[in-house]
């Protein structure tokens, strides 16, 4: 009877153990949950810009919009989270890799790039380049969470999200955490492959109740520095096509470029540095149909009575 006691005595310390173990982690999610809400409520605006697939120059265009968005009158006011945890390249594109995050009293603060944009990135926190990020799901999931909520991001009118292609962990992860996110960026190029893999990025986003905001058509086109005569080398217009099949606004197209590569490996601004090209200008009437969708939005959102108001003084 004694050693029955006892075994029901061990039982019963155990599940105890397991109730407090399991209380402990509730109130621990529950914490960072109220952190992660906290720290978002003070971003205007968050965006995600993603690919059905790799080597479209996606996290080219995440960096290069910011710097647009930046130039367009948002200095100091523009952050990027790098949410492609195996594969990160933003600190390279905009000119900081090899720095450290800072940790303070009030939690860990991102990296400052020009312009005063902040960044945010797994290649901040890896020990060398050749380190590899072997991580499943879950482990990328709580990542992702942390860079969320432990990050003093501080307040920003736009955060841009660059994650990694295809609908895996890390895109499901950022949409879960950000359901009121603003909408995605889909990026592609010309060619009909990448075409085909931009019909699930739009569906992932539909399906998650994320509007998507348009399509940008990357490497459309060459004009060569020389003669001025304009090569289609990836064909053209597929991204254009695309969008009025599935019914999404197009925001334009970015033509090839060679200096967006040199200064992407230089870590050097392109959009800064070349002004008057016709990618540069491109980027900034993006911003401006960026900057359109999300004032349509507002107003979609806004009561009845109020819109009535605002009509009547218009």
């Amino acid at each position: 009877m004694r050693v029955l006691k006892e075994e029901g005595d061990d039982k019963d310390s155990s599940s105890s153990k397991a109730d407090e173990r399991s209380m402990s982690r509730n109130q621990g999610y529950e914490e960072q949950k109220r952190r992660l809400e906290a720290r978002m409520s003070k971003i205007k605006h968050k965006i995600a810009v993603i690919s059905g697939k790799g080597g479209v120059g996606k996290s080219t265009m995440a960096v290069n919009l910011a710097m647009a968005f930046a130039k367009h009158g948002y200095a100091h006011s523009v952050g990027i989270l790098d949410a492609d945890i195996t594969g990160p390249c933003v600190p390279k594109i905009i000119g900081l890799h090899g720095q450290k995050l800072q940790v303070g009293p009030a939690g860990v603060f991102p990296a400052i790039g020009s312009l005063g944009i902040k960044v945010v990135s797994m290649d901040f926190l890896l020990p060398s380049e050749e380190a590899p990020v072997i991580w499943r799901g879950p482990l990328k999931m709580k990542a992702i969470t942390e860079f969320l909520s432990d990050i003093v991001w501080g307040e920003l009118d736009f955060l841009f999200i660059d994650l990694p292609p295809g609908t895996g962990d890390e895109p499901l992860s950022i949409m879960q955490l950000l359901p009121e996110m603003d909408g995605v960026v889909i990026v592609t190029i010309p060619s009909e492959v990448s075409q085909i893999v931009v019909k699930k990025a739009a569906t992932f986003s539909r399906q998650l109740n994320i509007p998507v905001i348009g399509i940008i058509e990357n490497m459309s086109g060459f004009v060569c520095p020389k003669c001025g005569t304009e090569v289609n080398i990836f064909k053209a217009g597929g991204g254009k096509r695309i969008a009025e099949e599935l019914n999404i606004p197009f925001l334009g197209r970015i033509p090839i470029d060679p200096e967006i590569c040199t200064d992407s490996d230089s870590g050097i601004p392109f959009i800064i540095e070349h002004m008057n090209s016709p990618a540069t200008k491109a980027f900034m009437e993006i911003v401006k149909k960026v900057e359109g969708f999300l004032r349509a939005g507002k107003q979609q959102k806004m009561p009845l009575k109020l819109i009535s108001k605002k009509a009547r003084s218009v």
